[in-house]
């Protein structure tokens, strides 16, 4: 039999129970120069205490405290039984840093639950942000104790804990200190799922107080008469001429009569609530940052499906990609209006593709570790060499499009400025160059310009008598200024 699929309702509630499941923090701002303890409440005093009571190492613990006045700790997620963060250390990857911690079973909640229900003050302190100790150290244990923090991290550190695990351990602290549920969430529940459990048990132990106090202190003669089954039709019995008993209403026990004179209860037509109104404008929108930003760097893992490498560097081509978007839709057109936004990223060919992200997510010119990695990477996946595409990265900072099309495909342009740039040229007292297609060229000098189709000038380079161009500097629309930047390098 197949089982019938989840209704809406039932899917988005198992989403907001996965989510109520899962918070993460973005990094803490650094405290350097800070002295005294780390931790400013008790609770999280005592979450640093069952880190240090199983510390092999006072030194590691005290570099991790260092790491973590400095910043070095970045996003932080907490899930049920684990934290999860990346740690900067010495080298340019960060480590992954994780922390274990079991979770408290189905039984262990049920009696928490129950206490925190049963007395009103230890809920308010939670709400407060306040862990009460007694609730904390009650039959149920919520902080742990020696030996509880399980650490785990990437270096190739092996000290338990490692300095970077250390540092985690002290930045959560700080989580504890402005919010105890996160501590309740590391345990196994989220703070809407206990607050709305919380609420159900708190109606509950209401009502059955309620219940109890009316049927203690009522006078016999207000009690309703109980109502016996008659023995020889097995029946209810009443007395002659009783009326049948009225429908019971809602919030009133039965047996009992609304008060004389009681207000009606009260509500709202639904017709009312789903009736069009005016409605407020939305705000304006926020202004466009100056520019992108850019992906924190990814820690190195084993048996990872994807390059961390890769994924950084699509995340920042991303990031450019939305920064361009949101101020192209942001220019505001003639008449005060907005024009048709036009994506400002063509679709393109694999291979152009690609060197557009090369040249656009790695802006800097020179050849780093980084850079020859990618380049290689990337000619293994295209086919061409390392030489090729750092040859058409250079051409895509020179010009975009227009100039990694200049680089392999020469063509005739028509007579015009083409033919006017070796008089003005000459008349500039500039070298003369020699004209072919839509290249002046010097191969003794190893110079060269380039005309692009959008009237620009294009400046190349090359070892005197090797024939090996590369594009040299920016495009201008004047020759003479192209070939001048290019003999003053």
């Amino acid at each position: 039999m197949t089982p019938r699929p989840a209704s809406g309702r039932a899917a988005a509630a198992d989403r907001l129970a996965r989510a109520d499941r899962s918070r993460t923090f973005p990094p803490l701002p650094a405290r350097p120069g800070a002295r005294g303890l780390f931790a400013e409440s008790w609770w999280g005093s005592a979450w640093l205490d069952a880190l240090e009571s199983t510390a092999l190492d006072s030194a590691r613990l005290a570099r991790g405290r260092t790491y973590a006045r400095d910043g070095h700790v970045d996003t932080i997620n907490v899930t049920p039984g684990r934290i999860v963060a990346t740690v900067r250390g010495s080298r340019p990857r960060p480590y992954s840093a994780e922390i274990r911690l079991r979770t408290l079973t189905d039984q262990e909640w049920d009696g928490l639950l129950d206490s925190i229900a049963a007395d009103p003050g230890r809920l308010t302190a939670l709400l407060a942000k306040k862990l009460p100790q007694a609730l904390a150290e009650g039959e149920v244990r919520l902080l742990p104790g020696p030996g509880d923090l399980v650490p785990r991290c990437s270096c190739p550190d092996h000290g338990r804990p490692c300095k970077h695990a250390a540092a985690l351990c002290f930045q959560v602290a700080r989580l504890l200190d402005a919010d105890p549920f996160v501590l309740l969430l590391m345990r196994g529940r989220g703070e809407r799922e206990l607050l709305d459990e919380l609420s159900r048990r708190n109606t509950a132990h209401t009502a059955r107080e309620t219940h109890a106090h009316t049927h203690t202190h009522a006078p016999a003669s207000a009690r309703p008469p109980r109502h016996r089954r008659g023995p020889e039709a097995g029946g209810e019995t009443r007395d002659a001429g009783s009326a049948p008993s009225a429908p019971a209403t809602p919030g009133v026990d039965p047996g009992e009569s609304e008060a004389p004179g009681a207000p009606p209860v009260g509500g709202v037509m639904a017709k009312a609530v789903l009736a069009d109104r005016p409605r407020p404008p939305l705000p304006p929108p926020l202004p466009a940052p100056a520019r992108p930003g850019r992906p924190p760097a990814l820690p190195d893992g084993d048996a990872l499906p994807f390059d961390p490498a890769a994924l950084e560097f699509l995340a920042a081509d991303a990031a450019a990609r939305a920064h361009a978007c949101v101020s192209a839709a942001a220019s505001p057109g003639h008449g005060g209006g907005h024009p048709p936004v036009h994506s400002p990223f063509p679709a393109l060919p694999p291979w152009e593709d690609a060197i557009r992200l090369a040249a656009t997510a790695h802006p800097t010119a020179g050849l780093t570790s980084a850079t020859r990695a990618l380049y290689r990477d990337l000619a293994a996946a295209t086919g061409r060499t390392t030489t090729d595409v750092a040859r058409s990265v250079a051409a895509w900072r020179q010009g975009g499009p227009e100039g990694l099309a200049l680089l392999d495909t020469p063509w005739d342009p028509p007579a015009g400025d083409f033919d006017r740039a070796r008089s003005a040229l000459l008349a500039a007292d500039l070298p003369a160059l020699r004209p072919r297609h839509n290249h002046l060229t010097d191969a003794d000098r190893g110079i060269q310009l380039r005309f692009g189709h959008d009237n620009r000038w294009y400046p190349y380079e090359s070892e005197p008598g090797t024939e090996d161009w590369w594009p040299t500097g920016p495009a201008d629309p004047d020759p003479v200024g192209a070939l001048s930047a290019l003999l003053a390098r």
